[in-house]
């Protein structure tokens, strides 16, 4: 229970952190307007793509931090829901990070960190199989 409880403030801080940046970021944008507050200047993503849509990137990232503290706290609970949704959430960060570099780099510390811990937690000594 250990392992599950490290890895869900592992993933309430990386959520926090996502929500919490996303919101400092947008509200100068709001209150200046897009054309006078630039946020590309201050983050890079190697894709063009992630650049021009930076807007819709931090809101994509305000949810996916939601979904994080969601799963988090379902984790928490000690609720399957909760080990499920961890599971995935840290999958799909884990898979789209390398997208999003630079940013994606300590998403992957994040999700990776508290993904092994939550398997680490389900599985625990197990093995594969019983014939050794």
């Amino acid at each position: 229970m250990k392992k599950y409880k490290i890895a869900a403030i592992i993933m309430i801080i990386h959520g926090g952190f996502m929500e919490l940046a996303g919101v400092l970021c947008m509200i100068p944008a709001l209150l200046l307007g897009n054309d006078k507050f630039d946020i590309g200047k201050f983050f890079e993503f190697k894709l063009q793509y992630f650049q021009d849509n930076i807007y819709m990137m931090i809101i994509m990232g305000a949810i996916y931090g939601v979904i994080r503290l969601i799963g988090a706290i379902g984790l928490l609970k000690n609720r399957m829901w909760g080990l499920v949704l961890s599971v995935i959430i840290c999958i799909i960060t884990i898979t789209l990070m390398m997208f999003l570099l630079p940013a994606g780099i300590m998403d992957g510390i994040l999700a990776g960190s508290a993904l092994i811990l939550i398997l680490m937690g389900f599985y625990g000594d197990r093995k594969i199989t019983n014939d050794l």
